[in-house]
């Protein structure tokens, strides 16, 4: 909860600060998917201010099919790709682009490409992408729930001077699990503590795929290795993201108005209330329900930078909801510039796709949102 926080009027601040960010009305296509139809879609990775003063995107293209399946359903996760916009995202354009095979590991080959963030260093960048591989297998006891066809999630490390030689880097992996409870581990991203370290955030599903959660770990200043991964941070929802509750972006609030005496964060989470889609009932209010490949957004608050302190601004209905489609809304993320603030996220269309849209918000009009109500 708001900790030593006014929490009423605080938190119709933030929910009027996050509906304008994430303006289903306002958002604009930037990438789209392969096919206009169910299935197909661009996104899971983040938007990143490059040391030249350029916008860079990183994302991958998912076409139609089933994890509960494999491969024989579809192809699915099938190129990541980096775009750079030389115009403030007015436009992008690709630059580099990676199949399955250029992210095999060593014997253990990618059958999909899940979601990946961009990070640039003292060093150049770093690429940390989330993909499922084969050769992996269950742990003793587990193994015939592995479903044929398919395999396990991992995630791995690609660190260059230049995007252009993320290509020959090394694939190393930095994040992966044996334990039943958290077996697959994917679409990370970063947040910067402002002193040097980062918090690597990522999703996480037990062996059975029965939900969605997320966990970080902590790469401390001056080191290459994560520490141990903390799992149950952000617990799951008890309404609408019961399901469900997978971080996709973490925003430091702008300390001013209502902020202006302490640090304050936001999480932007992907939420549902079942992992497959339900009948609904003819006579219930029909609604948006969110699951697997279809889900909601939320928010919730980080206080203080303590990330065991979360209080859902979303607790009892989604924030965010397409007005298309199926209401997807979902992998946000937000861009922090003098400027103002870049947001993208996966947005649901009437043809059952989901392209990348983008909605940009003026500094100036941001922080005016963020006074007293």
């Amino acid at each position: 909860m708001f900790t030593n926080v006014q929490r009423g009027d605080n938190e119709t601040v933030l929910e009027r600060f996050v509906g304008r960010l994430v303006d289903q009305q306002s958002a604009r296509v930037i990438v789209a998917p392969k096919h206009n139809a169910p299935g197909f879609w661009f996104g899971g990775g983040n938007l990143t201010l490059g040391p030249d003063g350029m916008l860079y995107l990183v994302g991958r293209y998912r076409n139609a099919g089933d994890s509960r399946s494999g491969l024989a359903a579809g192809e699915r996760g099938s190129e990541l790709a980096v775009f750079a916009s030389h115009d403030r995202g007015q436009s992008f354009e690709k630059i580099i682009g990676f199949s399955k095979s250029n992210l095999d590991v060593g014997s253990r080959k990618v059958l999909s490409i899940e979601g990946s963030a961009l990070h640039w260093t003292d060093r150049g960048v770093e690429l940390f992408v989330s993909t499922e591989k084969d050769g992996v297998g269950y742990p003793r006891g587990f193994e015939e729930y592995l479903k044929p066809g398919t395999g396990v999630w991992s995630i791995e490390r690609l660190a260059a001077s230049t995007i252009a030689d993320l290509h020959n880097a090394p694939r190393v992996t930095v994040l992966e699990s044996s334990d039943p409870c958290f077996l697959h581990v994917k679409d990370p991203f970063v947040y910067d503590d402002g002193r040097g370290g980062l918090r690597l955030l990522f999703c996480t599903h037990p062996y059975c795929w029965t939900s969605s959660n997320t966990a970080f770990a902590i790469r401390q200043p001056g080191r290459d290795a994560f520490e141990p991964p903390v799992y149950n941070f952000f617990p799951r929802g008890t309404t609408w993201d019961v399901a469900v509750t997978r971080g996709t972006c973490v925003l430091d609030v702008p300390q001013t108005g209502a902020f202006a005496e302490r640090k304050v964060s936001l999480i932007f989470y992907d939420g549902g209330e079942c992992v497959r889609n339900h009948d609904e009932h003819r006579h219930a209010v029909s609604r948006p329900r969110g699951y697997s490949c279809e889900e909601l957004g939320g928010a919730a608050v980080i206080v203080d930078g303590d990330f065991t302190r979360i209080h859902r601004l979303s607790a009892h209905r989604p924030l965010f909801v397409s007005p298309y489609g199926t209401g997807c809304s979902r992998y946000v993320d937000v861009l922090s510039t003098a400027e103002g603030f870049y947001v993208t996220w996966q947005q649901s269309q009437h043809d059952g796709s989901q392209p990348l849209v983008l909605n940009f918000v003026p500094r100036g009009e941001a922080l005016e949102l963020l006074q007293q109500p």
